[in-house]
């Protein structure tokens, strides 16, 4: 679906009768949708026709189609909105038109009572070994971290207009658009472009034309437009904000210094926060008026949550700023059940690193003489892209499965906008060219691109004769 109500009216729709709902983004390829419908086991299909993005139109129901070709056996419904007018094929028998369907109906739909754990949604982020792990969180925990986190981290006040930018494709929109602001009554704004259409001055004109008073982004984003510089924000009142939020990766502090002197005027608190698709609600972040910030970090856990770093023996780091392996030590309503089918792979996952002692989220992290965290990045081999989990798995089988790849290796290299940019190595069935490689190298970019998505293109290929790797033929991707 596209960034509009819709959307989130399908999404709590499922939750009142007591249907499981999977979001796909967007703009994920075809191949990805199959994927997750086919894991899922999925009945329906909800999409629209297209979707406004960058002033151009996102053809929705062509991936679906695709995706449903000769495949996903367990679809017997395609419901479609009718949003930008495109043409679409319309299969009879099995797809729908939105409003058609709700011609007539009845405004109320009394809710199905469910048990506190039955599954509310899951949500596939990517993992290391390739296949996309279908997280599976519950009704009433999930309900109870998005709806008290919005409250406490944002200090929600009666009168706010609350903006995440995040698409609901992704945890941040579940959280913190669809369910977490609504559920505790605030105002919340949705917008379906991109933030540099028609100009760098997009999200900016949004805040003084809406009022918002909550601005909620990631640091990407803020990177981004930060590149444009200070006379473009200044053209707009912002006055009406009074709290900025970051989410998706650690923000560095030449960003949070400008978010916070230029975009919130020197007044507006910045809550940083640390959580995880997993995690389904914020773990670390600043209270805001309670907790003195410090830019670049995420300061310390909300209550009830109990954090530690640990060694390689999962003993406590106590020396200020020594890194190790971000835990946590008890359980919290939002956090994940199982994975969907797969609750070994849960366990081997999230538990078996330190023998089940404790919840083990993956990143590196130290805590400063203060008691304040900062999140260094992932451990294993998942990339964070523009706030985004790319496995480099996935992105290596996307480039293997080209006929002139014999090998890939994907890594992560620091970026000033996107945090980290995928790099891959490749080596060929033939000879690696000697001259001018563009041609090849658009060709293999826009080859995974149709594979798994426009962001998990390279931003970077190189191509080589060979990889390091281990005795047992393990690629050696920190080399």
């Amino acid at each position: 679906m596209p960034m509009v109500p819709e959307a989130v009216v399908a999404m709590q729709a499922c939750a009142r009768i007591g249907a499981v709902h999977s979001v796909v983004f967007g703009g994920f390829s075809f191949n990805s949708i199959r994927d997750r419908i086919e894991d899922a086991g999925a009945r329906v299909v909800i999409t629209a026709d297209g979707g406004r993005r960058g002033g151009g139109v996102v053809e929705l129901k062509a991936a679906v189609d695709r995706a449903l070709d000769g495949a996903c056996a367990t679809i017997e419904k395609v419901i479609v909105l009718n949003r930008c007018g495109a043409p679409v094929t319309m299969r009879a028998g099995r797809d729908l038109w939105w409003h058609e369907l709700i011609a007539g109906l009845p405004a109320d739909c009394p809710p199905l009572w469910v048990d506190a754990e039955h599954p509310l949604f899951l949500l596939y982020t990517s993992g290391s070994t390739g296949k996309p792990k279908g997280i599976q969180h519950a009704s009433a925990g999930y309900l109870l971290g998005a709806k008290l986190t919005s409250e406490w981290v944002f200090d929600l006040r009666d009168d706010d207009v609350f903006w995440c930018t995040a698409d609901v494709g992704w945890v941040t929109g579940h959280s913190y658009v669809a369910y977490g602001p609504l559920a505790a009554g605030a105002t919340i704004v949705m917008y379906e472009g991109a933030p540099m259409v028609p100009d760098g001055g997009r999200f900016w004109r949004i805040c003084q034309d809406h009022a918002v008073t909550i601005f909620y982004t990631a640091p990407t984003a803020i990177r981004a437009l930060m590149k444009l510089g200070d006379a473009l924000p200044a053209k707009y009142d912002l006055s009406r904000l009074r709290l900025l939020g970051s989410v998706g990766e650690p923000i560095n502090p030449e960003a949070w210094m400008w978010y916070h002197r230029v975009i919130g005027g020197g007044r507006c608190p910045i809550v940083d926060t640390w959580w995880q698709t997993e995690t389904g609600a914020i773990m670390i972040a600043p209270l805001p008026g309670v907790t003195v910030t410090k830019p670049g970090s995420c300061t310390q856990p909300l209550p009830g949550i109990d954090a530690l770093i640990v060694d390689d023996q999962g003993e406590p780091v106590t020396q200020p700023d020594a890194g190790g392996y971000l835990v946590i030590r008890k359980p919290w309503p939002s956090m994940l059940r199982t994975l969907w089918g797969d609750n070994q792979r849960y366990l081997s996952t999230y538990w078996e690193r330190f023998q089940g002692r404790y919840y083990v989220a993956g990143d590196s992290a130290h805590r400063d003489a203060d008691g304040c965290y900062w999140i260094m990045g992932r451990i294993d081999d998942v990339l964070k892209v523009s706030g985004h989990r790319l496995g480099t798995m996935e992105i290596e089988s996307a480039l293997v499965a080209n006929p002139s790849v014999a090998e890939a290796a994907v890594v992560g290299r620091v970026d000033d906008i996107k945090g980290e940019s995928v790099f891959a190595f490749v080596v060929l069935r033939g000879p690696r060219p000697t001259g001018d490689s563009s041609a090849l190298v658009n060709e293999l970019r826009n080859w995974v691109g149709d594979q798994l998505g426009a962001i998990a293109k390279p931003d970077r290929i190189r191509f080589a004769d060979n990889l390091p790797k281990t005795r047992s033929g393990k690629i050696m991707r920190r080399l």
